[in-house]
């Protein structure tokens, strides 16, 4: 469903395009659709930072790409690089303007804008020591600890990447950076490559960088690889210079929840369909945890794909079990406005042609709180469902996670609290199974170059 009530956020998606002398507001035009396209990664704020004649120009805003760039603001952004960003805000990061991004700062060696998606775990520690040297802040973003880190090194380092290098010895967790200086565009992923980030070339000559290839796809730019863990990449007078090696060397832990959630079904990450992948995992829930019924769907939109697959495998018909409303987004809804049964019933109805005196399997992603299944649930039933057997594309929530994605703490994980047969009861259905979790790798084995982060799943922790 994506909404907010029942379901993990993931923090921003990030964009970044330059291009020696490119005129007018092309290159800002060409981040306004690599943002729409990724615009799912995050529905609360966003904005654009350009550069031209060594200076940054920007425009940032609450609210959705179109809405917070309506009317000519596209027009006034003008210069040979432009960076973007898309924001879901985490528990960790209040909703505002400020915390918008790009964030824009000035320091002793010119203009800095920057992207980032991730989550800093080592940040108030930085956060404090930055204080005590009479560091001033104007957000409570981990981007402004990072943006801090850089300009510090900035000052005695001789070149913007040699001071991306030093921070990255210092900044602890997940981080896919999109920078942009006066002169250059600098890229940065984290030694793990918990989060995503891949880069290719337009035609024109354009470099182009994105969180997803779907966004690669948007600007009719060619996809030419993942950014690998723990890399720099820097582009100057459209030249492109590759780093790595500065930080160690980690084993990569892409985050396995992209594959299940976050991505879009059409990008490749890491070699790999993400809609393969949620097939994949449907085919291994049919075979692992059968079940006697007539008809399987999926919750729109992520738990359609993993549906399908339980069909095929299984030999069950699928059909569509929900109408769903697209005109409704995040920011429509206030829990004070609202009942949350109402907010479902907004967002899905059941279609009882399909569902009525039917023993239905019921097909979604994950289950966090189990508020929002048990209603929807309930809906099944009110429907005419004669049995509603529930199938979990992702092993059960047990563990909060620090990398920038939204699991929330372990007193509102429902899984943590309470066994596979007490949450089966507390949400209503007649029989619940999850992805095992020795299966999570092989929903992705066209996978190269990585390996996953599971901890949201397991405990394993890659970094704290």
């Amino acid at each position: 469903m994506g909404d907010h009530m029942d379901r993990i956020g993931e923090e921003c998606g990030i964009f970044g395009i330059c291009k020696p002398g490119a005129e007018g507001s092309y290159l800002a035009t060409q981040t306004y659709i690599g943002l729409m396209a990724l615009q799912h990664r995050g529905q609360e704020a966003c904005g654009i930072a350009v550069g031209h004649n060594r200076e940054i120009s920007f425009h940032k805003n609450l609210g959705l790409v179109e809405e917070v760039f309506r009317g000519d603001v596209i027009d006034g952004l003008i210069g040979s690089m432009a960076v973007g960003h898309v924001q879901y805000s985490t528990s960790s990061s209040k909703k505002s303007k400020e915390n918008a991004q790009p964030l824009v700062l000035n320091y002793a060696k010119g203009q800095l804008a920057i992207c980032h998606n991730g989550n800093i775990t080592n940040a108030n520690e930085l956060r404090r020591e930055y204080e005590l040297n009479g560091a001033i802040y104007q957000t409570t973003t981990d981007a402004e600890i990072i943006a801090y880190t850089i300009a510090r090194h900035r000052i005695a380092a001789g070149s913007i990447e040699m001071a991306v290098f030093k921070a990255m010895k210092i900044l602890r967790g997940s981080y896919s950076l999109v920078i942009m200086s006066p002169k250059k565009m600098v890229v940065a992923r984290d030694p793990f490559g918990l989060r995503p980030l891949c880069f290719g070339m337009k035609a024109d000559g354009s470099f182009v960088f994105a969180s997803e290839s779907c966004a690669l796809d948007a600007v009719d730019a060619e996809f030419v690889r993942d950014v690998r863990p723990g890399e720099v990449i820097v582009v100057e007078n459209g030249q492109m210079k590759e780093f790595t090696g500065h930080c160690g060397i980690s084993p990569g832990r892409l985050c396995i929840f992209e594959y299940i959630y976050f991505a879009r079904p059409d990008s490749i990450i890491h070699g790999q369909l993400v809609n393969d992948s949620r097939r994949i995992a449907g085919r291994l829930l049919a075979k692992k945890h059968p079940v006697d019924a007539d008809i399987v769907f999926g919750l729109p939109d992520s738990g359609v794909p993993s549906a399908m697959g339980f069909a095929e495998e299984s030999g069950l018909p699928y059909a569509e079990g929900f109408g769903k409303n697209r005109y409704v987004g995040r920011t429509f809804i206030r829990p004070d406005q609202i009942s949350r049964e109402q907010t479902v019933r907004l967002k899905l109805n059941p279609l009882r042609k399909y569902v009525e005196g039917k023993r239905v399997v019921m097909v979604d992603d994950s289950i966090v709180r189990g508020t929002t299944t048990n209603i929807i649930i309930k809906l099944l039933r009110e429907a005419g469902a004669s049995e509603v057997h529930v199938r979990i594309s992702s092993p059960p929530f047990l563990y909060p996670c620090y990398y920038g994605t939204d699991v929330p703490s372990f007193d509102q994980l429902i899984s943590h609290k309470h066994s596979v047969d007490q949450v089966c009861k507390i949400i209503g259905a007649d029989t619940l199974a999850y992805l095992d979790v020795e299966d999570l790798t092989d929903i992705a084995p066209d996978v190269r170059d990585t390996g996953f982060c599971s901890a949201c799943f397991t405990g394993n922790y890659p970094v704290l």
